[in-house]
């Protein structure tokens, strides 16, 4: 079946463009989530006004995008887990996590669009790719420290239990 996509989807092609699908796919998710028209004749005509209107929202999307790669150029993010003693995370920094400090420091993205191939999982500091659009990708800084543990607080200040069980 040819359908003529309404916006970007991965692996199969960019808004605009005519393409040919299996009718399952198009019948069971391109159709109903509205990312696809059916590709008829007074639809390949509508089409041309779609690829105009994409190109100027494209640009003016791609413009947005380069003005925020600016913005996020200096952003460090840093987070607290608690750790092994090899440096191993016992939990993980997923995308989830850095869309929230992102919103936190006043930059709305969603995590969908930060690439971590797998969660961060070590002490550390890893730079983390966030698409943008399709041409613009930004780089940002994740720092992951280890949290104090009970165990180095304990040995930090020995003398507190010890000077009550002397008292009593």
């Amino acid at each position: 079946m040819e359908v003529i996509l309404k916006e970007d989807v991965e692996h199969l092609g960019h808004r605009g463009e005519v393409v040919k699908v299996a009718d399952g796919y198009a019948r069971n998710f391109l159709l109903p989530t509205k990312k696809a028209m059916q590709a008829t004749a007074a639809n390949k005509a509508v089409i041309e006004q779609m690829k105009s209107s994409a190109a100027r929202r494209s640009a003016t999307e791609k413009t947005q995008a380069e003005e925020l790669v600016v913005k996020l150029a200096p952003v460090v993010l840093s987070f607290t887990r608690k750790s092994g003693a090899e440096g191993h995370l016992f939990g993980s920094v997923t995308s989830a996590d850095v869309a929230a400090e992102l919103a936190a420091k006043g930059f709305e993205i969603d995590r969908r669009k930060i690439v971590l191939p797998e969660p961060i999982k070590t002490v550390g500091e890893v730079s983390v790719s966030i698409k943008l659009h399709r041409d613009v990708t930004a780089q940002v800084k994740v720092t992951v420290a280890a949290e104090a543990s009970d165990e180095a607080v304990a040995e930090a200040a020995p003398e507190a239990p010890v000077a009550e069980a002397a008292a009593e």
